[in-house]
């Protein structure tokens, strides 16, 4: 067959971004992000524009000049790169292009919990949990960074310390109770 007719993407491959390491925004809903977290993405956008893109083109571009290129395997690593770094790019620019930066220090001094907080709760079993509600591209779970849109974060909007929320699991209902909520400080 022809190299004509040959694909050069692989069926894993999809330029949606849904097979990136951040999740798919929930339907409907804005991409609401910290300052912090949009100016990393913004950081990763810059750092693929203007380092590595370049640095991979270059380098296709030289494996292209010797000649036969399909056994030469820096060209078509290089192609391939050239097709992730492309379609982390388009992905990124659809995320900050949507993004709605939250200030969490605005809320400083609140004992609600709104995006951006910081929760300590305690469960039933006397157990203490202290996590921070940030966007879906800030997630870092051994950290103890949840999703806004995560089961635990909509229990917890809206309640006060000292309030009782219900949170719905596979294993039935659990209680969190709010002991403490604080904010980044302005600034």
């Amino acid at each position: 067959m022809s190299k004509a007719f040959v694909s050069e993407r692989d069926d894993a491959d999809d330029d949606d971004g849904e097979g990136q390491a951040l999740p798919p925004l929930p339907a409907g809903s804005r991409n609401y992000i910290t300052p912090a977290g949009y100016a990393r993405l913004r950081h990763e956008l810059r750092q693929l524009l203007d380092v590595e893109r370049p640095q991979v083109v270059e380098t296709v571009a030289w494996a292209a000049s010797n000649g036969d290129r399909s056994e030469n395997g820096d060209y078509l690593y290089g192609k391939k790169r050239l097709r992730e770094i492309d379609r982390r790019i388009r992905f990124l620019g659809k995320r900050l292009d949507c993004a709605q930066v939250v200030d969490p220090s605005l809320q400083h001094g609140n004992d609600r919990v709104y995006f951006g907080a910081t929760v300590r709760y305690a469960q039933a079993d006397g157990s203490e949990t202290e996590v921070t509600i940030v966007g879906i591209d800030e997630v870092d779970s051994a950290g103890g960074r949840i999703s806004w849109v995560s089961p635990v974060a909509r229990a917890l909007l809206k309640s006060a310390v000292g309030d009782v929320v219900n949170l719905a699991t596979p294993g039935g209902p659990r209680s969190l109770e709010v002991l403490r909520v604080s904010y980044p400080p302005p600034g």
